[in-house]
């Protein structure tokens, strides 16, 4: 283990808006089991200073302690390594898998300083007030990109050379497989098939971040590529910006974030609390509530039940929020019908049905017909674009037939659905014509 692991405080770097180059905000420093942090003087006083986000970590002088009880402020959290990072982490500081016998305890300070500095948003983490040094990413290969993914989730310590080549991908959230591409002009995750997959996952959320777009959702753009025989999802990055003096990075938080809550909390995030957020905070909240409530229902239509609160963002300008592209739409694994979304959608309802769906509709200033015919909408619009996009992912005929009427369209959907009628025959119709393909 490496010295770094016992830091006791780290400084927090940000990049202002429209800025290529970053300046010191603040310092963060260990008090027991807690993180607080504290603006540096000099930040306070430049006049295009921004706070790194409100109301938890407001622009003023003084320690500020974690709103609610948290061990850190959840703006930060956002910035630090999800699973698949603190996999790559543990693996470089002890060579071992997380789960291994005699692994110590890391800590949250070590983490932020651990991981690569091209993380998600406008913020990095640094060992020093004065000079900025970023733990870039040795130039690799895809191929060599997965050969270390694979090494990772065995547990086997990495090459030198390999460890520095994942270790770019360490600060961005998630658990799968992943690392950062970058072509020079653009930046792109990659996100790997896992060892333990047992139908193309990469797969199905290519095809669900393309039917989303169909669908008239504002989502990421994603690319399929094939890596040594293997899948690889490629999903452009929209916090960053190519200007004129080089790339800016645009301030990002979750829903998690914006909700005032950490993972330990995560069960209780809704999206009425959301909505009601969005009608207070957000630019454009009339466009950003229809957005938000169809990306509710298509999670819904397409088996994406890990729509959990850090899956759902927004920018941060210092004022004022405005919601992200969609990411990590991603149908999951289902044995059966019945299935639960990850955030509340009304009251303590989130079962993924199109009743809790219309349900829910006032909260995004929707009548029950206008509801009714975006989710219409979308279901034709899935059964219209799915032979195309399956074409365009090469998804192979088992998987297809896996898909269809399982993940997406599930009959579940409609349980419970009262009256309806248009709705119920559109969703029908086109489950049988995405199942009747899979036979084909």
């Amino acid at each position: 283990m490496t010295s770094k692991a016992n830091a006791t405080e780290a400084f927090v770097w940000m990049w202002l808006p429209g800025a290529t180059e970053p300046v010191v905000a603040g310092r963060l420093d260990q008090n027991g089991e807690r993180l607080f942090f504290t603006y540096g003087a000099s930040y306070r006083r430049r006049k295009n200073a921004i706070s790194v986000y409100e109301p938890e970590l407001p622009l003023q002088e003084g320690i500020i302690a974690p709103i609610n009880g948290l061990s850190m402020a959840s703006c930060i959290r956002d910035g630090s390594p999800d699973a698949w990072g603190r996999r790559v982490i543990i693996n470089r500081l002890t060579g071992k898998k997380p789960d291994a016998a005699g692994v110590p305890e890391i800590s949250e300070l070590t983490y932020l300083l651990q991981s690569g500095s091209d993380r998600i948003g406008a913020l990095d983490f640094q060992a020093s007030a004065t000079e900025y040094v970023p733990r870039h990413a040795a130039q690799a290969s895809l191929d060599e990109l997965m050969e270390a993914a694979a090494l990772i989730e065995k547990g086997i310590p990495l090459t030198p050379a390999l460890e520095l080549a994942l270790n770019h991908g360490t600060s961005i959230g998630g658990a799968r497989p992943k690392a950062l591409i970058n072509d020079g002009t653009k930046k792109f995750i990659a996100k790997f098939s896992a060892t333990n997959d047992t139908y193309s996952v990469v797969k199905a959320e290519f095809i669900a971040m393309k039917l989303a777009a169909a669908c008239g959702l504002n989502a990421a753009s994603v690319a399929m590529t094939r890596v040594a025989q293997k899948d690889v999802l490629m999903i452009e990055r929209f916090d960053r910006t190519l200007i004129k003096d080089g790339l800016t990075r645009h301030a990002m938080v979750s829903a998690l974030t914006m909700l005032g809550l950490d993972e330990m909390m995560a069960r209780y995030a809704s999206y009425e609390d959301l909505a009601e957020l969005i009608r207070r905070r957000f630019t454009a909240p009339k466009d950003t509530l229809k957005e938000l409530y169809g990306r509710i229902c298509f999670n819904v239509l397409c088996g994406n039940t890990d729509d959990h609160a850090r899956n759902h963002a927004a920018f941060w300008d210092g004022r004022m929020l405005t919601l992200t592209p969609a990411y990590d739409i991603c149908p999951q694994g289902r044995t059966g019908n019945e299935a639960t979304q990850a955030m509340l959608i009304k009251g303590d309802g989130r079962a993924s049905t199109l009743a809790t769906l219309l349900a829910a509709a006032p909260d995004y200033h929707l009548k029950e017909a206008e509801a009714a015919a975006l989710i219409e909408n979308q279901v034709t619009m899935i059964a219209a674009n799915w032979p195309a996009v399956c074409a365009e992912a090469e998804l192979s005929p088992v998987d297809r037939k896996l898909f269809a009427g399982r993940q997406f369209l599930n009959s579940y959907a409609f349980e419970g659905l009262e009256g309806q009628k248009a709705l119920q025959d559109s969703f029908r119709a086109a489950r049988d014509a995405l199942i009747a393909s899979g036979d084909a």
